[in-house]
């Protein structure tokens, strides 16, 4: 699947959103089209030199804020339609637990350093190794991002609680049973008689099933929650932070600016000839020439993009082989090996 660099607001500032509207006919998947063939332009050009792709990914992992993820400090997400910059780290909910998913590894030979690192944005299945915090883990069961059920290692919330059967007995307060089927925890004394079933006694109050879209668990052990058949109580704050700008969020944007300006017009000039290939305006024609001539000269060394340089294995920029063998003036326009 295709990640896009660009987002649909970033065509407002040489477009307005009715002409826009006019160019995608509702269909979305064109811009994923002309934005594929803008980047392979870009790639083309720039890749011998200078670190594009790295550049590139800055903008396609910035996602949609997810109440499911934690945020560290420095993430770029998409809140509210714009791009932010976690300035505090934002904690993701934590769902309850009935199986181990994450083991240290046990195997002394792991190479800490050529172990993937853990992402909640991956898939994991039982026997894949991660990094995290330089610490091998093995998968012990199925987790990830794509089974909605991200699982960071190590990383719980929730204690489970010691349940038994209903028997008309002496309970302490608080006591959690199980009748016919569904949990009770003994909330009340008042009028308490020990022959009375949970289901009917008001001294018993039901334990409600774990919701996730639920953001308001309080720290407390007697907070129980229902989930896989087990009663659960949070150990620590369970709870997805609520993201604020100004607050844990502010207005940033990480992508580079000169790829994101010759991106867009790159892309509306392929959008255009979607739906007009004889008849593109003169406008979108003199912005496509300007941009192709800019990767020209950056290509060429020209200009300075603003991207990193490609290092070789001696830390100096790569130069290439034209520029290196046969460079005749230092004036980049009056050598003939760049004509």
């Amino acid at each position: 699947m295709y990640r896009r660099f660009l987002n649909n607001g970033d065509y407002l500032g040489v477009i307005t959103q009715e002409a826009l509207n006019q160019l995608t006919r509702g269909n979305d998947s064109r811009f994923v089209q002309a934005e594929e063939a803008a980047e392979m332009s870009v790639v083309e050009y720039l890749s011998e030199n200078y670190e594009v792709e790295k550049e590139l990914a800055k903008g396609k992992y910035i996602a949609e804020y997810d109440r499911r993820v934690t945020y560290p400090v420095g993430a770029h997400i998409y809140f509210e339609g714009r791009i932010h910059e976690v300035v505090r780290s934002i904690s993701g909910y934590r769902k309850p637990a009935v199986t181990a998913y994450w083991e240290e590894c046990a195997d002394t030979h792991a190479e800490v350093e050529q172990v993937a690192g853990y992402s909640q944005f991956s898939t994991y299945y039982p026997g894949d190794k991660v990094n995290y915090n330089s610490v091998v883990y093995t998968c012990l069961a199925e987790n990830g991002y794509k089974f909605d059920d991200i699982r960071i290692p190590m990383v719980g919330g929730w204690l489970e609680a010691t349940t038994g059967p209903w028997q008309p007995v002496e309970y302490p307060l608080w006591t959690v049973v199980e009748y016919e089927g569904a949990f009770y925890t003994l909330m009340s004394f008042d009028d308490f008689d020990n022959n009375i079933d949970p289901f009917t006694s008001d001294c018993w109050g039901a334990i409600a099933d774990y919701d996730p879209e639920y953001n308001g668990y309080e720290l407390s052990e007697h907070e129980y929650v229902v989930h896989d058949g087990r009663v659960f109580y949070p150990e620590t704050d369970v709870n997805a932070d609520i993201p604020i700008v100004g607050r844990n969020l502010v207005p940033h944007d990480p992508r580079n600016y000169n790829l994101k300006k010759h991106m867009v017009r790159l892309a509306l000039y392929e959008l255009t000839k979607l739906i007009a290939p004889n008849n593109v305006s003169v406008v979108r024609m003199r912005d496509y020439e300007d941009s192709m001539k800019w990767l020209n000269d950056a290509a060429k060394l020209r200009l300075n993009p603003q991207i990193p340089r490609k290092l070789d294995e001696t830390k100096k920029p790569v130069t290439d082989w034209q520029l290196a063998t046969f460079q005749t003036d230092y004036d980049p326009y009056r050598n003939p090996w760049l004509v």
